[in-house]
């Protein structure tokens, strides 16, 4: 078998058949894969979360992570934050003619490590293959099903003034380690993404409070963007201290030097998790106890003032409007 993918490996013949053996079906093996037919079919448990997002990364490996493990851990994520329980996954994968098997198989390794590692199934998927110059080298479309408990009812649209706001670590790790590695730079201190899926933290936070009104993952547009989009869904405003919220050294020397602010870059392992004030406490103790929430913070506060409109207080002690994010710092970061 050749070491490179060769436009005839999306043809749909003998070697799309070899690729698919090769680097997925034995990799990724469970009951409904095995089947190999059009679809997977699938229990229904209740009421169901359904999501989907496509992953173009670059560089497709980087310190903490590759777009197999992002693909994966971000589809989770989604899900897990809307109060579902993660089951399912699909995988389509765009590949350029030239990618090197070997990378491709990595790519699928860290997928199936990482799925294991989040307790889902991948059940179904696609392979196509494009010329060179018309990708850039792989991307990575996916599936996500879950299913939500009785009782759990979790919505942007669910904040009430009063609830606390409580970020489970450290932000711009990701966004961070992306910039270094496309632009080759170097800082003291360890740069790597926070990658990583996160619905076993969020089903114990849930187990000990099934009131928490909102979670969601602050991706793109970071934890200011997402904060925005939730006061305006819910219709309340926020008070946020800048002093209270976790920043690694060395993000936040790379963020100082390229006049960057680290609530505005991407994370790709944190929560801002909106609960009601009397239980704040136990939420953040839970949160503590779990190694994607040792580093978890309450970072602020929701109010009835100025719907809409989230305010930072720095560290000086002035307060500042903290607006939506406008343009991109930085592409394809996920």
């Amino acid at each position: 078998m050749e070491d490179k993918v060769l436009m005839a490996h999306g043809s749909g013949g003998k070697l799309t058949h070899e690729l698919i053996n090769r680097c997925f079906v034995g990799k990724l093996s469970n009951p409904w894969l095995a089947r190999m037919d059009d679809s997977a079919i699938l229990e229904s448990e209740g009421r169901m979360a359904f999501t989907t997002d496509s992953y173009v990364v670059t560089p497709l490996f980087f310190p903490g992570g590759d777009i197999g493990k992002l693909a994966v851990c971000g589809t989770v994520n989604d899900l897990a934050v809307s109060g579902a329980k993660p089951r399912f996954l699909s995988l389509a994968f765009i590949i350029e003619e030239g990618l090197e098997i070997s990378d491709l198989e990595k790519v699928v390794d860290s997928i199936s490590k990482t799925a294991q590692a989040a307790g889902v199934e991948v059940v179904t998927g696609d392979t196509k293959v494009v010329q060179r110059g018309k990708a850039d080298r792989l991307f990575v479309n996916t599936a996500g099903i879950g299913y939500i408990p009785a009782g759990i009812n979790v919505s942007g649209s669910n904040v009430k003034a009063g609830d606390v706001i409580i970020l489970s670590g450290t932000i711009g790790d990701h966004g961070m380690t992306i910039m270094a590695q496309r632009e080759g730079l170097r800082f003291s201190g360890d740069l790597a993404s926070d990658c990583a899926p996160l619905n076993g933290l969020i089903t114990e936070m849930l187990q000990a409070c099934p009131d928490i009104r909102c979670m969601r993952d602050p991706t793109r547009g970071g934890v200011a963007t997402t904060l925005n989009e939730i006061a305006a869904q819910s219709k309340v405003g926020m008070r946020i201290e800048d002093g209270s919220i976790p920043v690694r050294p060395p993000v936040s020397a790379m963020c100082e030097l390229l006049g960057l602010d680290p609530l505005y870059i991407a994370n790709e392992g944190k929560i801002l998790a909106f609960v009601p004030e009397a239980v704040a406490g136990g939420v953040l103790e839970i949160m503590r106890r779990h190694q994607y929430g040792k580093d978890a913070a309450i970072i602020g506060s929701v109010t009835g003032e100025h719907p809409g409109r989230v305010t930072l207080k720095t560290r000086l002690g002035t307060s500042r409007i903290l607006a939506m994010l406008s343009g991109d710092i930085l592409p394809r970061i996920c």
